[in-house]
C-alpha cells in the first residue's frame, strides 16, 4: 500500500503541475477585462488534447503503481533472487534525462518561434531516446548472457516486464515525436499546431522519465529506503 500511495502522490503531483502549466485549471469567469484569443491559452484543440494526455498519463501511472505493488509482494517469497543491476542502466538513465531536457528546450524554442532550434531539439530528443532503447536491449542481452533468463526466477520476470512495458510506452511516444518532428519541416503546418505537438511530446517524455526513475529505484533495491524517506516527509 505504501508503494501505491507514493506512486499516486507522484502522479497527482505531476498532473497538477502539468494542468497549472497549461492553465487548464484557470477560471475564465473570474477574470476581468476584455477576453481575446491569446496564443498562450486559446490554441485550437489544445484543452481537449492535453486533458486527454493527462488522463492517459494517470492510467499509465496507476499501471506502474500496480506493478510496483506486485513486485513488493512477490519479493517476500523465499524463491526471490533479484538479478544484478546492469551497469548500462546508469547510462540509459542519463540518456533519457538528456532526451527530456532536449524536449523541454524544444518547447521553449517553439514558444519563441525559433524554428531551427526547435528542429534541432526535437531531433536530439528522438536520437537520445533511440539510444536509450538500444541501451535497454543491451541490458537484456547482458542479463541473458549471464544466465538471468525470463523464466529462471520471478525477479527476472519482473525486470523484463517493467523495462519492457516502459520501453513499449517509449516506442509509442516515438511515433508521435516522429510526426511532430516531420511537421517542424513542413512549412504548411500552422505554428499553433506544431507548438501543441511539441508540448504534448515534452509532457509525455517528462512523465516517462519520472516513471523510469521509479522503476530504476525499484530494480536497484532502493525502494525500501525511498518509501521510508517518503513516510518521514508525510508525517
Amino acid at each position: 500500500m505504501s508503494v501505491i500511495l507514493v506512486f499516486i502522490l507522484v502522479v497527482v503531483g505531476f498532473s497538477f503541475w502539468w494542468l497549472l502549466q497549461h492553465r487548464v485549471l484557470s477560471k475564465p469567469w473570474l477574470e476581468h477585462g476584455v477576453h481575446t484569443a491569446l496564443p498562450e491559452t486559446d490554441l485550437s484543440g489544445m484543452p481537449t488534447a492535453k486533458i486527454g494526455l493527462g488522463i492517459f498519463l494517470a492510467v499509465v501511472g496507476a499501471l506502474f503503481a500496480l506493478f510496483a505493488s506486485a513486485y513488493f509482494m512477490r519479493m517476500e517469497y523465499s524463491d526471490w533472487q533479484a538479478p544484478p543491476l546492469p551497469r548500462i542502466l546508469w547510462l540509459n538513465t542519463a540518456i533519457l534525462f538528456l532526451a527530456s531536457v532536449a524536449l523541454h528546450c524544444a518547447v521553449r524554442a517553439v514558444r519563441e518561434q525559433r524554428l531551427e532550434t526547435t528542429r534541432l531539439a526535437l531531433v536530439t530528443g528522438g536520437l537520445a531516446t533511440l539510444v536509450f532503447l538500444a541501451g535497454q536491449l543491451t541490458a537484456w542481452r547482458d542479463l541473458s548472457a549471464d544466465g538471468h533468463f525470463l523464466d529462471a526466477n520471478p525477479a527476472n520476470g519482473f525486470f523484463y516486464l517493467l523495462t519492457g512495458v516502459h520501453g513499449l510506452h517509449i516506442l509509442g511516444g516515438l511515433v508521435a515525436l516522429g510526426l511532430t518532428t516531420a511537421r517542424a519541416w513542413d512549412k504548411t503546418v500552422a505554428p499553433e499546431r506544431l507548438r501543441l505537438g511539441v508540448e504534448l511530446c515534452a509532457s509525455y517524455w517528462h512523465f516517462l522519465l519520472i516513471v523510469w526513475l521509479g522503476v530504476f529505484i525499484l530494480l536497484a533495491g532502493w525502494a525500501g529506503d525511498f518509501i521510508a524517506f517518503c513516510r518521514q516527509l508525510l508525517l
